[in-house]
């Protein structure tokens, strides 16, 4: 049997609920690629899990006056209700603390690197706050980026994706008291990236990165890969296993890259042939270096795919874009199709409250306004029952034409190749907008004389249409597709092929619409 297409989207750090812009990003977007390939009949792993040992969970438990493990559970709780009322489905989510073996796994690998002198140590400048009594990493330590100079915290920058060593930040401070640390020594473990320059270079070069990645790996590869830090002195963590480095844990981003190997159960199962990462571009460096790095010190090359996007902000209220109160007013179907719509794949787009009302103006009116005219005139003409005619009406061989040709096009947009759901959005929306002016066009037959029975082909063929729109729709709007697919008494889930075009067995009783098919 085939392995499966690998599918991981970036473990967000619990130390907050997730906002619209997460959504945006990785995680929906995740989900309808994995969507539509298990419709298709492809086998697909869908995993991600939390950072739990990141710098931001251990900052927050501090200024809140809370254990950290308290923190991570109960944002990690959060954030996978909010998964679920996204309807985004993993197959698994990690999680660091709860998953058996975890620990003793990233120690393993940890060890093997150390061993075969891919993770070195160094003794290099580190922030240190004297009021905090606490060395400064990740979240813990704020100041301008040696590379872009935006302001970064420590470890990485989130503005350029590059990697920087908390010490050779400017004009620092510490991010719980504000002061200014001192500059310190430590020593601890980095991991060697240059010694993988030939691989990661070939390996970069024959990928096919998208611009802004690949012009932050060919300049880590112009500039020096860098040594990266991958512990630091600390107490909330995985503790770093090497003789000498007791008090030291294992830092979060090496962690989060090799979280991914632990997901897909790397010593346990095949390696997939391919895997596509999806991610922000803040968070690329773990994705596109560090994992490859990972796997190359073990002597493996997998390819990837990297569906990279921007920030998705709320450009106003940004205290009403919190993800699940959103998801509660507005459904899962409303939101994934709004964010999928401004999904920011290419630059920074901004979330803004009034566009999402309009997008649930398009459900209400076009989507459910259609689907509402059509399941009343089956009531009203023929008891509810699916008439024994075959598709057809005024324009319906033009329309047929078009609906194969935009079925193709919405393949393309669905498919790993040239994945882009903003356009599967679009697509959508032009097939629900024709076929409701097909219904408009040919309701008038009802009214010519001796019209009995005559408008019944151009309702199977608007109920063709539905049925397809159940599979179409399916990895966007999964809920209401279900929704449609089980008023048409149908099988839900259908992959999304012409074939989908199929009227319901003449005779079969449709279920009344009690409410909207999508949204609501």
């Amino acid at each position: 049997m085939n392995t499966p297409l690998w599918i991981t989207a970036t473990p967000p750090a619990p130390c907050a609920e997730l906002e619209i812009g997460h959504l945006a990003g990785p995680y929906v977007a995740a989900d309808v690629l994995a969507r539509f390939l298990r419709a298709d009949g492809e086998r697909v792993l869908f995993t991600t899990g939390t950072a739990d040992h990141t710098a931001s969970v251990e900052a927050k438990a501090l200024r809140v006056h809370r254990n950290p493990a308290a923190v991570a559970d109960g944002y990690r709780a959060s954030i996978t209700a909010d998964w679920r009322h996204a309807a985004v489905e993993f197959d698994h989510i990690v999680h660091p603390r709860r998953d058996r073996g975890y620990a003793r796994w990233i120690q393993g690998l940890f060890r093997r690197l150390h061993a075969d002198g891919a993770v070195v140590m160094r003794s290099r400048p580190m922030p240190y706050c004297a009021s905090c009594e606490r060395w400064l990493h990740g979240a813990l330590v704020t100041g301008g980026c040696p590379h872009c100079r935006a302001t970064s915290e420590g470890g990485m920058c989130r503005a350029c994706a590059r990697p920087n060593d908390g010490g050779v930040l400017t004009d620092p401070f510490c991010g719980l008291c504000g002061a200014a640390p001192q500059t310190r020594r430590s020593r601890r473990p980095y991991l060697v990236l240059e010694q993988f320059r030939e691989p990661l270079a070939d390996y970069w070069a024959a990928s096919e990165l998208p611009p802004r990645l690949a012009v932050l790996c060919e300049t880590l590869v112009e500039d020096g890969l860098p040594d990266v830090a991958v512990g630091h002195p600390g107490s909330w963590g995985i503790p770093v296993p090497v003789d000498g480095f007791d008090g030291h844990r294992i830092d979060g981003c090496f962690e989060a890259a090799a979280m991914h190997l632990f997901g897909q159960g790397f010593d346990s199962r095949p390696l997939p042939e391919r895997t596509a990462h999806f991610g922000g571009f803040g968070h690329t460096f773990c994705h596109a270096v560090l994992l490859p790095a990972l796997l190359l010190a073990q002597g493996v090359k997998l390819p990837q795919d990297f569906y990279v996007n921007e920030t998705y902000a709320a450009a106003q209220a940004p205290d009403e874009a919190w993800a699940l109160d959103l998801l509660i007013e507005y459904g899962s179907d409303t939101l994934r199709r709004h964010v999928l719509e401004g999904r920011p794949a290419a630059r920074r787009t901004d979330f803004r409250m009034d566009d999402l009302a309009r997008t649930r103006q398009t459900l209400t009116g076009t989507w459910n306004g259609w689907l509402n005219r059509l399941f009343e005139a089956v009531q009203e003409e023929n008891a509810g029952l699916v008439p024994e005619a075959a598709p057809g009406g005024a324009g319906w061989d033009t329309q047929l034409r078009r609906l194969h040709r935009a079925v193709d096009d919405l393949r393309d947009a669905y498919a790993p190749e040239a994945f882009d759901p903003r356009r599967a959005v679009l697509l959508l929306d032009e097939i629900v907008l024709s076929t409701a002016d097909f219904g408009y066009a040919n309701a008038h037959q009802r009214r010519r004389p001796g019209a009995d029975g005559r408008h019944h082909p151009s309702l199977t063929a608007q109920l063709s249409v539905a049925a397809a729109l159940s599979a179409w729709a399916g990895p966007v709007m999964p809920e209401g597709s279900k929704r449609l697919a089980s008023a048409l008494r149908i099988e839900p889930g259908g992959p999304v092929t012409a074939d989908a075009l199929a009227v319901p067995a003449s005779g079969t009783r449709l279920a009344r619409l009690s409410g909207p098919v999508f949204g609501f």
